[in-house]
């Protein structure tokens, strides 16, 4: 029998507290001339731009990872377009479209499956959509800390009428905020998170993740590039694939938490550094980076349609600007999007 990894040692009260004082694991993203991607404040300035096989040193800590059929229960929280919701389910959709045009939302989550757990399995191909919950009525205000968020879940699991299933082995619980709310930290560098539920409050152990709409609250921060900061002069947003900033902007962090969520989703599988209440990411190493020699605050090289929309990745019927992740067989970023 395996022994026991540390973290699995801890008690649920540590957990709560370092959950209430400390946070969640966050996905930021960077702007120009403001933060580099996570690597830069680990290693330093002797990485490469796509991250360093000499510097990063990611690692298994023997916790369980989501090798079942993943699936994923959007909970919209606010008043959500029709448009908007097709937008988030077809990039979702687009985990197993294996038949996409490349470069592929399919083929960037290749990496996150080359992640396996203690047998050698290795993360769920499968990705789907599940039962899906409306909470228009914003029923626990329009901000929210991060333990409310976990009673938004509560109610999503435990209501009365077509309450969402409870799948603590390979559920991913998807709390999406419409663009009028507000939640703890949101657009002071954290555009989402991700942790899991705790049973005194929800009544179960349910991996989850925030993602807020930052349109009318901070576009220049969470869906850079596609808006730009008002305090950097000069500075070009590049169109959004879908036209609509906000919710482009909310792709790349849904794909970060999800990556993350598959691959630690108990805090206790991959991640890097060596403080589990700080656990550094497969996406956080590549935070900011959306192609070839991207890093710092460029992007990286992307895809111009004939629309003039910016992309790099291919869904079912539509485009993506979508961050890389890290791969474990190379030990940098990479994606599917990649110039040889």
């Amino acid at each position: 029998m395996a022994k026991a990894p540390p973290l699995l040692a801890l008690t649920p009260l540590f957990f709560f507290f370092t959950f209430f004082f400390v946070g969640a694991v966050v996905g930021w993203r960077p702007w120009p001339s403001q933060k580099p991607n996570t690597t830069d404040f680990l290693f330093g300035g002797s990485k490469k731009y796509e991250g360093s096989s000499e510097f990063v040193h990611l690692k298994y800590h023997m916790g369980p990872v989501l090798t079942a059929n993943i699936t994923v229960y959007p909970i919209w929280y606010g008043v959500w377009k029709k448009s908007q919701k097709r937008i988030i389910r077809e990039f979702i959709s687009s985990f197993s479209a294996v038949d996409s045009k490349t470069p592929s939302v399919s083929g960037w989550w290749k990496t996150v499956r080359l992640y396996t757990d203690q047998t050698g399995a290795n993360i769920s191909r499968n990705v789907h959509i599940g039962e899906e919950k409306n909470d228009r009525f914003y029923s626990h205000g329009k901000s929210l800390t991060r333990l409310s968020v976990q009673s938004v879940i509560k109610s999503a699991v435990t209501a009365t009428t077509r309450p969402l299933p409870i799948n603590p082995k390979s559920g991913v619980y998807l709390l999406l905020t419409s663009d009028n709310v507000y939640v703890q930290d949101f657009c002071n560098n954290v555009c989402g998170f991700h942790y899991f539920t705790f049973p005194a409050i929800v009544g179960y152990t349910l991996p989850y993740a925030w993602v807020g709409n930052s349109a009318k609250l901070c576009p220049g921060i969470c869906a850079y590039p596609f808006a730009v900061p008002e305090y950097i002069p000069g500075l070009k947003a590049v169109k959004s694939p879908n036209d609509d900033v906000g919710v482009d902007g909310m792709i790349s962090v849904i794909g970060h938490e999800i990556a993350e969520l598959s691959t630690n989703p108990l805090v206790n599988a991959w991640y890097a550094g060596q403080d589990p209440v700080f656990p550094v990411e497969i996406a956080d190493l590549c935070e900011g980076i959306y192609g070839t020699g991207g890093g710092g605050s460029y992007t990286g090289q992307m895809l111009n349609g004939k629309d003039g929309a910016t992309y790099n990745m291919n869904g079912i019927r539509r485009r993506f600007l979508v961050q890389w992740v890290w791969n474990p067989l190379v030990n940098y970023c990479t994606g599917p999007n990649a110039l040889d």
